[in-house]
């Protein structure tokens, strides 16, 4: 299989880079430092260095792209206000730099990368769209950051309009809402989650499982949204 991941150098994008692909899979990874690149489980990992803040991040996926074959684009690039999810957050204080660049990177080229990428995905008999989108997107989430929450929540619109699009190409496009995950640092061979506070999160497991299921899907069905949330969340 050939992977796409958007958001690849760390966190749950390094995360998933190590653990969807098995030997025999090409992955071709989105970041602006360089990943994880370790074929010795032999999956061939290829960089493709771009930042998703700039414009020009969609069209240089697609030289890279363009003449494949491409059977998963995972979108798991996010970022959020400064102080966000803390008592300090002030949305106003949050400069309109800022704000632009958060729906540019959650939203504007999550849609910009999808719609070059959707040749490539026609080409496979099975192919899969997955967005990492975030509980804070979902109705009445009760969070006050105003520019993430609005990408998120944008972020499954984009989901269901371009799900009807490519249902007649037979390409599944999903959105996989999550809830708090922490922070994934990757320490003594292993992906750990970290958290400032005593509650459990998310298993990191969990999730790439849930990815997993998802991936294995035949092209005869499709999951729309699945809300993946720790136990002690808001639910």
């Amino acid at each position: 299989m050939n992977y796409l991941i958007i958001g690849a150098s760390r966190g749950l994008g390094a995360l998933f880079a190590q653990s969807l692909p098995h030997a025999g899979d090409t992955v071709w990874l989105v970041a602006r430092s360089q990943p994880d690149l370790t074929d010795t489980d032999g999956v061939k990992r290829i960089w493709i260095q771009a930042d998703l803040a700039d414009a020009n991040a969609a069209r240089q996926i697609t030289q890279v792209l363009q003449n494949q074959t491409l059977d998963v684009c995972l979108y798991n690039a996010g970022i959020w206000e400064t102080d966000a999810f803390s008592d300090r957050y002030d949305f106003e204080a949050v400069a309109d730099d800022e704000l632009e660049r958060i729906l540019h990177v959650n939203l504007t080229a999550a849609m910009q990368i999808t719609q070059k990428m959707l040749i490539p995905l026609r080409r496979s008999s099975n192919g899969k769209i997955i967005f990492i989108g975030s509980n804070a997107g979902l109705e009445n989430s009760g969070r006050p950051e105003v520019a993430y929450v609005v990408s998120k929540f944008g972020l499954r619109g984009l989901t269901h309009a371009l799900r009807k699009l490519v249902q007649k190409d037979a390409i599944g496009v999903t959105c996989i809402n999550l809830g708090d995950v922490g922070e994934v640092v990757f320490e003594e061979g292993q992906f750990l989650a970290r958290h400032s506070g005593e509650r459990p999160l998310i298993a990191l497991n969990d999730i790439v499982t849930m990815l997993q299921a998802v991936i294995a899907l035949s092209n005869t069905s499709c999951v729309k949204e699945i809300d993946l949330l720790a136990m002690t969340d808001d639910i």
